[in-house]
């Protein structure tokens, strides 16, 4: 099997390295073979990263600042970007699949002039190359497609390949690349984070979500206790983000966010397919519903046939109470 260099693309927000950077790090491995993966940090005072990226896996580490770089715009990072792949010529890339890696990796395609395979879950190498997962028609199926010569690009679903194991005693080299950031059309002068702010909704590992059966904005608090003491988030169907009960930036669903978390709790969301698009590939799914006919029930690992304003609170306790055991 072909072994490749690949190229890394990590992400930071709110001070801290995303979990999908991680991610990426063991997908860019399996594309590598016995190749060098090499991350990539762009931004403004990156360099206290790099090491982190080093004990996840990636053999070496290169920054790239500038004070336009501070917040993330599509032709500054675009620019820092293209000057890394000119010096380096990688034989693949891997981003997350986020609003960051969206954005750019159809640009390096158009410009490298190759495919791009976008929202993989699976990378695996067999004997007639690269095989990329990715699903089809809301995850109702999945396709395999098979890359066997040229650049290899691809963005990876958060929460579905796992990280390699931290190793805080690996070595790697870390470079700096100077880079003049001009011209841009855009420039973000403040960034004003909303009250949801903490952990990426497509990376959590246990999301809390609501539907309209939650029934106002106060319903929504029960969710959030459950979410605290469960240490995950709180998510909503469109349903409930068009009835005002909470921002749209919690919408989970085919016109909102694709989740795959490890526990996914369904309040008061009867399961439009809309939404099932966002969330259906979640390891367990356990739903709340009032309805013993809410569709949510056929795609769900558990089911609760109640009043979630009964339900969520004796949940919470339960939970608070096992704590205390422990």
């Amino acid at each position: 099997m072909v072994n490749r260099d690949v190229l890394v693309l990590g992400e930071i927000k709110s001070g801290n390295l995303k979990a999908v950077s991680f991610e990426a790090i063991a997908a860019a491995k399996e594309i590598a073979g016995n190749g060098e993966v090499a991350a990539v940090l762009i931004g403004k005072e990156v360099q206290g990263y790099s090491q982190e990226m080093i004990a996840f896996g990636a053999d070496r580490v290169i920054e790239v600042e500038h004070e336009n770089l501070r917040n993330a715009t599509s032709d500054g990072y675009a620019q820092a970007l293209f000057k890394v792949i000119d010096e380096e010529q990688p034989d693949g890339l891997v981003f997350a699949h986020t609003d960051i890696g969206k954005d750019l990796a159809p640009r390096v395609a158009s410009r490298m002039e190759a495919g791009l395979v976008s929202d993989v879950t699976d990378i695996s190498r067999k004997k007639e190359g690269i095989v990329f997962t990715r699903p089809l028609f809301s995850g109702k199926a999945f396709e395999k497609k098979v890359v066997t010569e040229g650049l290899m690009l691809a963005t990876i679903r958060p929460n579905n390949i796992p990280p390699l194991e931290r190793n805080s005693s690996r070595g790697g080299a870390v470079e700096s690349v100077d880079i003049e950031v001009e011209n841009l059309r855009t420039m973000i002068q403040e960034v004003i984070h909303n009250k949801s702010e903490g952990i990426d909704l497509s990376e959590a590992k246990i999301i809390v979500a609501g539907g309209r059966g939650v029934k106002n904005a106060e319903g929504f608090v029960l969710l959030e206790d459950l979410a605290e003491v469960l240490g995950g988030r709180v998510g909503a169907s469109r349903g409930a983000c068009d009835a005002g009960f909470c921002d749209y930036s919690l919408q989970i669903g085919q016109t909102g966010k694709v989740v795959t978390p490890d526990i996914y709790i369904a309040c008061g969301i009867s399961g439009a397919i809309q939404h099932l698009a966002g969330m259906s590939n979640s390891k367990i799914i356990i739903a709340i519903n009032k309805d013993p006919e809410a569709n949510i029930f056929n795609i769900a690992d558990y089911g609760i046939v109640g009043d979630l304003f009964e339900i969520v609170p004796a949940l919470v306790e339960e939970v608070k109470q096992m704590k205390v055991g422990v």
